[in-house]
């Protein structure tokens, strides 16, 4: 199960772009909490505290239980906005969740033994992920940080699918229970293929001073012109 993380929040009343601005200036995040039959409220945060909770990759596919005065509430992230050229966390969309109703949430794979993978050691083959998350259902006590794949018996050409991945109690995968199921494939291990350079054409030995093999017969002509010239 994802561990819980407590954030510090304020209330704020002022929106906009140019409120948005300021707030940043003065080191604080926007936000928005929104769900569980409630009205949309606009948040503030701590740049800093924000930014040191989402150097660990729990944050974000934890339970994130929201405190502002004396008041909590769980909720889980659903859209983070990230400056495209500095170290800041421009805003955050957070859902509030109610323990008795399930939740969507991203959370990551984690691939384990890929250095004794038999396709790796015995075949020569390399692993290639196509997957690196995937999307559950479950109630929010159920919420894992993570999932495992183990690669230790995947064998040369061998594929792993969504269906190969083993859950914990009350977790389902969207893709497995969506009508129709899509069972992708998350990770294979092949033989890296190389494309062969194309060869470098080799000059003629009998090409001319710019590089033009001289028509036949041509040295022919030359000689009778002599020939007659004499």
């Amino acid at each position: 199960m994802a561990e819980e993380l407590d954030l510090v929040a304020e209330f704020r009343t002022d929106t906009g772009k140019g409120s948005s601005r300021r707030l940043r200036r003065a080191g604080k995040v926007p936000a928005i909490i929104y769900g569980a039959g409630r009205e949309p409220r606009a948040l503030t945060f701590n740049h800093n505290e924000l930014m040191k909770a989402a150097e660990s990759e729990s944050f974000f596919s934890s339970v994130l239980n929201v405190k502002v005065g004396d008041n909590v509430r769980p909720t889980i992230l659903k859209d983070i906005q990230i400056h495209p050229a500095k170290r800041q966390i421009m805003h955050l969309d957070l859902q509030r969740i109610v323990e008795d109703e399930k939740i969507k949430m991203t959370v990551p794979l984690h691939y384990l033994n890929e250095d004794i993978c038999v396709g790796v050691k015995v075949g020569g083959g390399s692993v290639q992920k196509t997957r690196t998350e995937v999307e559950v259902s479950c109630f929010p006590k159920d919420l894992p940080e993570y999932l495992e794949v183990d690669l230790a018996n995947v064998e040369l050409d061998q594929l792993l699918h969504l269906s190969d991945i083993v859950l914990p109690a009350e977790v389902e995968l969207t893709y497995l229970i969506a009508e129709p199921p899509r069972d992708e494939a998350i990770v294979s291990v092949h033989v890296l293929r190389v494309a062969a350079e194309p060869e470098e054409e080799v000059e003629g030995e009998d090409v001319g001073e710019e590089g033009e093999v001289p028509e036949e017969g041509a040295a022919d002509s030359e000689e009778k012109s002599d020939d007659s010239g004499e």
